[in-house]
C-alpha cells in the first residue's frame, strides 16, 4: 500500500499540470486571438473607447437596436492594420507640404439659388476634364447658410473629416463607436440638421445655447437655414454629402454617413483599408441587390423612392441616348454600376472632387436619388476616378443601420401625397419602343431586331 501511495503523488501533480496546460494553452490562445482582433481581423474590432460618447435622455427615443444584416460578417474579409501604425501614417499624409492637392476650377456665380439647372447639353460638356482648364459649376452660385463661425472652423480642417445630416428630423443623432484614443483628436465630426431638427434637438434638453459650438457627443452641430436651399429636405442632405470637398476646402479626406448608420469601427482604420491601401480615389459599397442602372431605377418607381415616375423615365431615357449601358465584365474594374451610398470614403482630389461635382448636378436637374447618375457618370467623365466597390458584408461588418425616425411623417411635406403614375407606354410589354430598347436589350442577354 505504501508503495501505492508514493507512485500516485507524481502523477496527480502531473495531472494537475496538465490541466494548468491546457488551461493555460487555452487563455494564451483566447488572448492572442482577442488581440488579433484589434488588428488583422476579418470578422469584427472593437477598439477604445467602450463606454457611449454621449448618454441621451430616455425622451429622446434613440433606436437601441440596428436592423438585422443580411449577409455573413466573415465572408468578405477587410483587414485592419494596427491602430497606431494607421494612425501614424494618416497624420503623415496629412501634414505632407507635398501633398498633390490640385483643385479644380469652379464656375462662380452670385445668383439667386444655390446651383443652376444646366441642360443636359451643357452638363455633359463638363465630363472631360482632360485638359485641366475649365471651370466646373458645382453649386455654390450663392453662399451656403450656415454661420461665419461654423465656416471658419469648417475651413480650419486639413485633415480627415467625417460628414453626416439630418433635415427634417427625419433620423436622430447616433455616435460612432470604436474610436481609438486619439481620433476624435484629429478627426472633425460634423452633423449639419435644419431648424425642424435643431428645434427638437433643444426639445430634448441635448442642446443648452450656451456656446457658439453646439456639440452632441462627438458631432459638432451645424445650423443650415434652409430656406434659402431647396425646398426638398432630401435636396438639401446631397449638398454636404456631395459637396463636402467645397464645404471643407482644406480637407484631404472625408467620410460621408447616412444619419440612418452608425460607425462601428474607427474612421481611420475605414480609411486605411478601404481608401488608401487600395490607392483609391473613392470607395463605396456594392447595392446588395442590384447591379444594373435600370434594376435601381425600376425599383425607386416600385417602392415610391421617387414620387413622380415620368420624370424617372425621361432621366433614365436620356442617360440610354447619351451613352449609359448595363454593367458587365468589360467595365471592370468597376464591378457593379448599383452603389449603396449610404456611407462613402473620399480622398480629396481632382478625380473625387469632379465625380462630385458632376452627379450634385445631375442630382439637381432630376431628384435627389443619387445611385441613379452613379455609372453614367463615373463611365463617362475623364480622368477616370480609381474607385474601390466593396462587398456588403464589409458595410455591413464596419456600420450598423436603423430605421428613420418616421413618427414625424408630416416633415416632408413638400412630395405630393400621391405618386405621379407613368405614362402607359413605359416600357409595357415591350410594344412601346423607348431610347432604351438596346439597354434593356443588352441587360436581358437579348438580341436586337
Amino acid at each position: 500500500m505504501g508503495k501505492l501511495v508514493t507512485t500516485s503523488t507524481p502523477l496527480l501533480f502531473q495531472s494537475k499540470l496538465l490541466c494548468f496546460s491546457l488551461s493555460y494553452l487555452f487563455l494564451s490562445l483566447f488572448f492572442a486571438f482577442y488581440t488579433s482582433l484589434s488588428s488583422t481581423t476579418k470578422c469584427h474590432f472593437q477598439s477604445t473607447p467602450f463606454d457611449p460618447l454621449f448618454n441621451y435622455p430616455q425622451s429622446y427615443g434613440q433606436h437601441k437596436h440596428p436592423i438585422p444584416t443580411l449577409h455573413s460578417s466573415c465572408n468578405s474579409p477587410v483587414f485592419f492594420s494596427d491602430y497606431w501604425v494607421v494612425f501614424d501614417e494618416i497624420r503623415r499624409l496629412v501634414d505632407d507640404p507635398l501633398w498633390d492637392f490640385k483643385g479644380l476650377k469652379y464656375v462662380q456665380g452670385n445668383g439667386g439659388c444655390f446651383g443652376i439647372n444646366y441642360s443636359m447639353h451643357e452638363r455633359i460638356s463638363y465630363f472631360d476634364y482632360g485638359d485641366g482648364g475649365i471651370e466646373i459649376p458645382c453649386g455654390f452660385f450663392k453662399k451656403f447658410p450656415i454661420s461665419d463661425y461654423d465656416r471658419m472652423a469648417m475651413e480650419s480642417c486639413k485633415g480627415v473629416v467625417v460628414v453626416s445630416a439630418i433635415f427634417g428630423d427625419h433620423d436622430k443623432i447616433r455616435q460612432p463607436k470604436g474610436l481609438g484614443y486619439k481620433t476624435l483628436d484629429h478627426v472633425g465630426f460634423y452633423m449639419f440638421v435644419d431648424e425642424v431638427t435643431l428645434k427638437q434637438l433643444h426639445y430634448h434638453n441635448l442642446l443648452t445655447g450656451k456656446t457658439k459650438e453646439n456639440r452632441i457627443g462627438a458631432w459638432r452641430i451645424v445650423k443650415v437655414d434652409t430656406q434659402e436651399l431647396y425646398e426638398n429636405p432630401a435636396m438639401n442632405g446631397i449638398v454636404p454629402k456631395y459637396l463636402v470637398h467645397r464645404l471643407f476646402p482644406n480637407s484631404k479626406y472625408s467620410i460621408w454617413i447616412d444619419a440612418k448608420m452608425q460607425l462601428v469601427v474607427d474612421p481611420l482604420l475605414l480609411l486605411h483599408s478601404l481608401l488608401i491601401v487600395k490607392d483609391a480615389d473613392m470607395a463605396i459599397s456594392k447595392h446588395p441587390l442590384y447591379v444594373h442602372t435600370m434594376e435601381e431605377a425600376m425599383a425607386t418607381a416600385r417602392w415610391k423612392k421617387w414620387w413622380d415616375v415620368d420624370s424617372l423615365r425621361v432621366q433614365i431615357e436620356t442617360y440610354c441616348e447619351h451613352g449609359l449601358r448595363p454593367w458587365s465584365s468589360n467595365k471592370h474594374p468597376y464591378p457593379s454600376d448599383v452603389p449603396d451610398s449610404a456611407i462613402i470614403f473620399r480622398k480629396h482630389g481632382v478625380a473625387s472632387n469632379l465625380f462630385s461635382c458632376l452627379v450634385f448636378n445631375e442630382l439637381e436637374a432630376f431628384n435627389p436619388r443619387d445611385q441613379l447618375p452613379f455609372a453614367f457618370v463615373r463611365d463617362l467623365m475623364n480622368p477616370k476616378i480609381k474607385l474601390n466597390m466593396f462587398d456588403v458584408e464589409v458595410f455591413e461588418h464596419v456600420a450598423s443601420e436603423y430605421r428613420h425616425n418616421i413618427k414625424h411623417s408630416g416633415s416632408l411635406g413638400t412630395q405630393p401625397a400621391r405618386t405621379k403614375r407613368a405614362s402607359p407606354d413605359l416600357l409595357a410589354n415591350g410594344t412601346g419602343r423607348t431610347k432604351c430598347d438596346s439597354y434593356l436589350a443588352e441587360m436581358w442577354g437579348e438580341s436586337q431586331d
